[in-house]
């Protein structure tokens, strides 16, 4: 299955995170570990890798795809919101290097009893860790119809929430709505008629639903908020993100930890004393060059930054 995914932006990710052989790097976001796989070649025999997936699946199929470099790799089932603990618990004070690929992977997406895709019907489920409790089924057919709106417009910024939330509601009253295609025939259902886009009707509300099920932007706060502690000098920080949420956030933490004074906010002169720890490597999201867009149009959307310890 993991044939079908494709890395995003695989030679930007080696270029800014300046990867060294030797070097001991951690990927947040392992996935279906293209980057993994890439990070290693260029660290060589000397280098380690952490791999870092709440996914237990993705980690037993990536754990096969890297078995030529088992002594370097060290796999890891969690969340980079753990950061700070997982490091902690292997002795290590600092790293090289930390890359977040936020995009989710293809076989998340095509595997049906994952339930992340209406393009594939199947239960909805679309928790990252199958182990967690709440799923997109008890939120979809559990949660008030005003929470169920505000979730829809927060997290994918679909104009029409108040509608969608509104069907679903009416709808579950029957009986409970149990799969992908259901979900997404409602909303397609809830939109006006003379609604058009570029994608796919149901396209903002399972990205909401998803952000939501795993809470994805608190993890990701938090996980840039540890990630930062650990780079040591000259180590770096990559981040790729794929929606406007994450790339905010993104682009707001790291913004935040370049600046140089951290007095509070309405002091007229700096006290602090501040001197910038972090530089910014990235002033504005790199982008996938048009040739990869053509290859891989999942890497349309997708946006790097990266920031470095000085």
């Amino acid at each position: 299955m993991e044939a079908f995914h494709t890395p995003v932006m695989v030679k930007e990710v080696i270029t800014y995170l300046n990867c060294r052989p030797g070097g001991l790097y951690v990927d947040g976001t392992l996935g279906g570990g293209g980057h993994a796989e890439a990070i290693l070649r260029v660290i060589g025999r000397e280098g380690i890798l952490i791999g870092i997936d709440r996914d237990g699946e993705a980690i037993a199929r990536t754990k096969e795809r890297l078995r030529d470099f088992s002594s370097q790799v060290i796999l890891v089932k969690g969340s980079f919101s753990h950061l700070k603990e997982i490091l902690q618990n292997r002795n290590i004070g600092e790293v090289d290097g930390i890359l977040f690929d936020l995009g989710v992977s293809c076989y998340q997406l095509i595997e049906p009893r994952r339930g992340f895709s209406f393009s594939h019907e199947g239960p909805l489920d679309m928790r990252m860790d199958r182990e967690q409790k709440l799923t997109a089924h008890e939120l979809v057919n559990t949660f008030p119809e005003r929470h169920l709106a505000s979730i829809i417009k927060q997290y994918g910024e679909e104009r029409w929430a108040a509608r969608i939330a509104k069907a679903i509601v009416e709808r579950r009253q029957y009986s409970p709505i149990a799969t992908t295609k259901e979900l997404s025939d409602i909303v397609v259902g809830a939109l006006p008629a003379h609604t058009k886009s570029d994608i796919h009707p149901a396209t903002r509300t399972f990205l909401a639903l998803r952000i939501f099920v795993n809470n994805e932007l608190d993890q990701l706060r938090e996980g840039i908020k540890e990630g930062l502690e650990y780079l040591k000098s000259g180590g770096r920080f990559v981040v790729i993100a794929f929606h406007s949420l994450e790339d905010r956030i993104v682009k707001e933490s790291f913004r935040e930890a370049a600046k140089a004074c951290h007095c509070p906010p309405g002091v007229p002169v700096c006290v602090c004393g501040g001197q910038s720890k972090f530089n910014l490597i990235t002033k504005k999201a790199v982008k996938p060059s048009a040739e990869e867009i053509r290859r891989n149009p999942q890497a349309r959307s997708a946006r790097l930054r990266a920031i470095e310890r000085v």
